[in-house]
């Protein structure tokens, strides 16, 4: 069954908000990485993204995670994390992922 996956971009002052709502996994897994690209492409701002409501991730996901970093990091910026939930949370820590993003509770 195939989930939804939404994801929502403001342009703030400093940073480029992204709210991702949904779950993240094979099948909505590119979505993601296209959007996440395409604006860390067109901006150079860091980018602020809200997992609060992001119900779900496999290791598909947290891969487009990973290179979503190293390509901001290319450009000299940095991703910020928020509202990320425990079991959510856990996943980066465990895979070490959370030392490449800046996590704010």
């Amino acid at each position: 069954m195939k989930q939804e996956l939404n994801i929502y971009e403001e342009n703030m002052t400093n940073y480029v908000k992204v709210v991702i709502s949904g779950e993240v996994d094979i099948y909505t897994s590119t979505k993601l990485k296209e959007k996440l690209y395409d604006i860390i492409d067109k901006n150079d701002k860091d980018l602020k993204i809200d997992c609060s409501q992001l119900k779900y991730i496999d290791s598909t996901g947290l891969g487009i995670f990973a290179g979503a970093f190293k390509k901001a990091k290319e450009f000299d910026r940095k991703i910020y994390l928020t509202g990320l939930k425990s079991n959510i949370k856990k996943l980066f820590v465990i895979t070490g992922l959370d030392k490449l993003f800046i996590i704010e509770e």
